[in-house]
């Protein structure tokens, strides 16, 4: 079995992937042995064109995507041999060599016999992720020699990648202009309230996770820590790792531990915090004392504090 997703310079969407998982299906279900081509830039690990034997094999399936373009067309000169059949493929052109190279073509789209459902949306049902949202600062150069931000975001990134969930870039900064980043703190709450987890080395990401009742992974990218570990314990939250390396190496390991209770025991207690924040008895903050400030100050006269 072929597609897009076999060719060095094609590409593996989600969609191809899960055509291939339904037509993967169908083929076990009938009892028929097959073997899947796989780009070397997707799955290093796969079977490639290179270790593919054409004289092997008496069949040859490409599915989904366009059935157009040279890498197609050259299938059907490689596998001159094999019945070679199309599905689920979108026909831009029917009179193509990439189409009428098929013995068969099973379309979605542009033929005579109307449009079909995509196979991607009949794919076997896929196991629950976390959904992730990562929110990092490259900045506060006001740390100075502190500073462990490329570091921490380095490895954070490193670590995430690895890890089996639905990362989503997100940005605390604000612009009305630029449809990629929220308009306002509502949106950007809407979002995290629909999180399984925020991964953050900035205050407000972790802060404003917490105050949207998820949990939230925090890193303090300032080396003995800064606002991020002051505002982690007035806000009484756990889930906090220093960007120095402990001295065992084990920063993953401690990544791993508050990953796993973020996603457990931490959901009840990101939601305790949350509700905390909006209850009459809250914590006090810094604005509870602001109108007592401005008031003595007044008295005394505009002169500065210090």
């Amino acid at each position: 079995m072929t597609g897009w997703f076999s060719f060095l310079h094609g590409e593996a969407t989600a969609g191809d992937v899960l055509a291939l998982r339904r037509v993967e299906d169908v083929l076990r279900g009938a009892g028929l042995a097959y073997d899947v081509v796989w780009s070397p830039g997707f799955r290093a690990d796969g079977t490639h064109f290179a270790d593919v034997d054409p004289a092997a094999y008496a069949r040859l399936v490409f599915v989904c995507g366009p059935a157009h373009g040279p890498q197609v067309e050259e299938l059907h000169r490689r596998f001159a041999h094999c019945v070679r059949v199309a599905v689920g493929v979108s026909v831009v052109d029917p009179a193509s060599p990439a189409v009428t190279g098929f013995h068969r073509v099973l379309a979605r789209d542009g033929c005579d016999a109307g449009p079909s459902v995509d196979l991607a949306a009949r794919a076997p049902a896929l196991p629950a992720r976390p959904v992730v949202g990562v929110v990092l600062t490259h900045g506060q150069h006001e740390y100075g020699g502190r500073r462990r931000h490329e570091e921490v975001g380095a490895e954070l990134t490193r670590w995430l990648a690895g890890k089996d969930c639905a990362r989503l870039e997100l940005e605390t900064r604000l612009d009305a202009h630029d449809w990629r980043l929220c308009g306002t703190p509502a949106q950007l709450e809407a979002v995290l309230a629909r999180l399984d987890l925020v991964v953050t080395d900035r205050l407000h990401g972790m802060v404003l996770a917490l105050r949207a009742g998820t949990p939230a992974l925090a890193v303090d990218p300032v080396a003995g820590g800064a606002k991020v570990t002051a505002q982690a314990r007035a806000c009484g939250w756990p889930a906090l790792v220093a960007a120095e390396r402990p001295a065992d190496g084990g920063l993953e390991g401690l990544l791993e531990h508050w990953w796993q209770w973020c996603l457990t025991d931490g959901r009840a207690e990101a939601a305790r915090i949350g509700a905390g924040f909006r209850a009459a008895d809250a914590a006090a903050d810094a604005a509870d004392g602001l109108v007592a400030a401005l008031e003595a100050q007044g008295a005394q006269g505009a002169r500065p504090a210090g």
